[in-house]
């Protein structure tokens, strides 16, 4: 008779719980504030420029964060960065509600940003402590499940709440990360409890040369979320088509959430270099579907429209797992917190990029002008695509 037990699935494995409770909790507070947050200044007569300042204050802070929680976990431990970080993402929210001058939601929102950096870089480092290589891809799939789902319901629903019912239920929803404080504990705990202290990094000191194997990853990761970047904050403007607008970006987000989660088991039993080169490929036909389907300004080729966003869609949530599983396995285990740390800046860069050299290009030729030019920055990523991943020789210290 056999003694062999199948393990449990990934998300309930030790601490896998508590840590998708955390980032569910987490990213819904963050999505309900992404899109409602510069609505809110209008309301005090920012203008649109002032408004555009909030979201770049966020993510200039969360990627300011981000190279030093891996510093701060070794100094202060899992408990207190993860609880500060939940309390500095959920409290500013109901702070929002006292005054809709620019500054002081500016300063918030840089707040806001500090804890944003600590839930991005620590969720994805006790991904990879919690779960084993060969599962690891399963388990950053159900991570980015927990990230996936809040932005999909959020994004769109949030400014119609606040457009219609009023700022104060969004307000609330944006402090649910202080929800995430229990669960932060408990997986504090189960963290500290793994043999061989799951430090996300030690005394050596940080060198160029840990960071370079994460080149190609995060290369791959910029040019992939400079795409979605583009289309998640200028499809309405692109398209003159207000249904094709919603429907774009709610396929964009829905397929993005699933393959995020099937490329994780995917790369478990394949491998992660098999899909990559195909994404990338993916990537560039998505796009330039796009800039043909926006080509005409005052008539979106619907259709097209729609399948580009999907395609991108695909490419953008695979390549968000399989660039994770990569850094990953491109350093020791000492190095986690580092891998972390530099794929989170690399995804909130491409994303700001996205936004911000898609609305130059735009404003001096075209949006049709602009998908091309991302098209042919992803088509640049194919040799990196093609080669695989090399492992870290020699001993971890």
């Amino acid at each position: 008779m056999s003694n062999n037990v199948s393990p449990p699935p990934v998300w309930r494995m030790p601490g896998m719980p508590a840590l998708l409770l955390m980032t569910g909790f987490g990213f819904s507070g963050f999505s309900a504030l992404m899109p409602t947050a510069p609505l809110w200044t209008l309301e005090g007569g920012a203008g649109a420029g002032g408004s555009g300042l909030v979201n770049g204050v966020l993510m200039l802070f969360t990627v300011l964060a981000q190279p030093f929680v891996p510093w701060a976990l070794r100094r202060f431990g899992w408990a207190p960065v993860l609880a500060t970080g939940m309390v500095l993402l959920g409290l500013p929210p109901l702070l929002f509600a006292l005054s809709p001058e620019l500054a002081p939601v500016l300063a918030l929102s840089a707040v806001r940003g500090l804890g944003f950096g600590v839930l991005t870089v620590a969720g994805s480092t006790a991904v990879a402590e919690l779960v084993e290589p060969g599962r690891r891809g399963k388990a950053i799939g159900a991570y980015g499940l927990a990230i996936a789902v809040p932005q999909l319901a959020l994004l769109p629903l949030a400014p119609w709440v606040a457009l219609n019912i009023g700022f104060w239920p969004v307000f609330i929803l944006g402090a649910l990360p202080l929800l995430s404080v229990p669960p932060a504990l408990r997986l504090a705990k189960h963290l500290h409890a793994l043999p061989e202290a799951p430090a996300p990094a030690t005394d050596v000191p940080v060198t160029r040369r840990r960071f370079l194997p994460l080149a190609r990853p995060m290369a791959l990761l910029l040019a992939v979320t400079l795409a979605g970047g583009a289309f998640i904050t200028f499809t309405p403007q692109m398209s003159s088509d207000a249904g094709a607008t919603t429907a774009g970006l709610l396929l964009l987000t829905a397929t993005a959430a699933l393959a995020r989660w099937r490329f994780g088991h995917l790369a478990d039993r394949f491998g992660a270099h098999a899909f990559i080169l195909p994404l990338v490929v993916l990537t560039v036909i998505g796009l330039g579907l796009g800039a043909w389907a926006v080509a005409d300004e005052e008539s979106t080729a619907v259709v097209l429209l729609l399948v580009s966003m999907a395609i991108v869609g695909v490419s953008y949530g695979g390549l968000q797992n399989l660039t994770l599983v990569e850094a990953f396995t491109a350093v020791h285990r000492r190095d986690y917190g580092i891998a972390s740390a530099a794929w989170n800046v690399g995804f909130d860069t491409g994303t700001g990029l996205g936004s911000v050299l898609v609305g130059a290009l735009a404003a001096g030729w075209s949006f049709s002008a602009a998908l091309i030019a991302c098209a042919v920055f992803s088509l640049l990523t194919l040799p990196l695509a093609a080669r695989r991943q090399v492992r870290p020789s020699g001993p971890a210290d």
